[in-house]
């Protein structure tokens, strides 16, 4: 079997979505059984739940917090639904949450392609929700995103099913996505080296996150976000010259005073001249959300072929894992 290339991956990415959606078993639970749900996962495995999370969250009945560690947090208990996910099933991470959220009695959920978590899990009686192998964990946010969608869905008694569907379709031609894609690279072709920052508003925070994190996997450039308004409390101060920075600037359009503040940002940023690009103001529900993930890791794959980086290793990441798989 050939290997899987972000190419490849993303032009297929509506693929991701309708599996999910074809293998998508309904788990019965109702957010009124618990008191806060607890996403647990790291890096490509655990962004789809940042995501989740904000889609979701102005109509779900209950706290949900996602968590990148070791530890659950304190008031875990058998009233949390705990949702753990791990593209291989065995990030020492998650399994450490695994153990934690067993021994506190949560309810729990797992996301996996396999590994111990998924062993674990079924010797446990804990369901778990299968996700295609072949894939590097970034690469595989469709199947992810998709299936947390359902499950806070389900909880709260509202279908999303239609929306995905029509998200899928979107993305079986995405030669439009792949040329706003392009037109973004072009801007920073000059400035490639460059870090990027990201100026969001809460809608996008985990979108722009994403966005990091395929700009620092993928082309090995440093990337960073900042969220309005709190950015507009400290960062802005920080503008008063030009910077080295490839701004994306990304805006839902969700709230007026908001965009205020992105018009008044932006003038700042010209004043210096420096370099930023702007996404149209197009709300941020579930198949825009996926259309500014698809652009955005186009572009990740175009700055790395421009950096000469070969986004499909990541190296310093491996010999970390080394290191702490030789001091266990």
């Amino acid at each position: 079997m050939s290997e899987i290339t972000h190419e490849i991956s993303l032009d297929n990415f509506h693929h991701q979505i309708n599996w999910a959606l074809q293998n998508y078993c309904a788990h019965a639970l109702k957010a009124e059984q618990f008191n806060q749900v607890v996403i647990g996962g790291l890096g490509g495995s655990g962004i789809g739940g940042r995501i989740a999370r904000l889609a979701m969250i102005d109509n779900f009945p209950i706290p949900v917090e996602v968590f990148s560690a070791y530890n659950l947090p304190a008031y875990a208990n058998n009233k949390t639904l705990v949702i753990l996910c791990s593209y291989s099933g065995n990030t020492e991470e998650t399994l450490a949450m695994y153990s934690e959220a067993r021994s506190k009695g949560c309810k729990m959920i797992c996301l996996a392609s396999g590994g111990k978590i998924m062993q674990q899990a079924q010797q446990d009686q804990v369901p778990c929700y299968l996700i295609e192998t072949g894939y590097q964990p970034r690469m595989a946010l469709g199947y992810s995103l998709t299936t947390l969608l359902l499950i806070l869905s389900e909880l709260a008694g509202r279908p999303v099913s239609d929306e995905l569907k029509s998200t899928a379709d979107m993305l079986l031609d995405n030669s439009g996505l792949k040329q706003e894609a392009q037109k973004i690279i072009d801007l920073f072709s000059q400035t490639i080296n460059h870090k990027f920052v990201v100026v969001c508003d809460p809608d996008f925070e985990a979108v722009a996150v994403r966005f990091c994190q395929q700009i620092q996997e993928n082309a090995k450039g440093e990337s960073f976000v900042t969220v309005l308004p709190e950015a507009n409390h400290n960062v802005i101060e920080s503008y008063q010259e030009h910077h080295d920075t490839n701004f994306i600037l990304l805006n839902s359009g969700n709230n007026a005073r908001t965009n205020l503040r992105f018009q008044f940002l932006t003038s700042v940023l010209k004043e210096k001249n420096n370099l930023l690009y702007a996404f149209s103001e197009s709300g941020s529900g579930i198949k825009r959300l996926f259309e500014i993930i698809h652009i955005l890791d186009w572009v990740s794959i175009y700055a790395s072929n421009l950096r000469k980086a070969n986004n499909m290793r990541v190296d310093i990441i491996m010999r970390l894992k080394g290191f702490l798989d030789s001091v266990k």
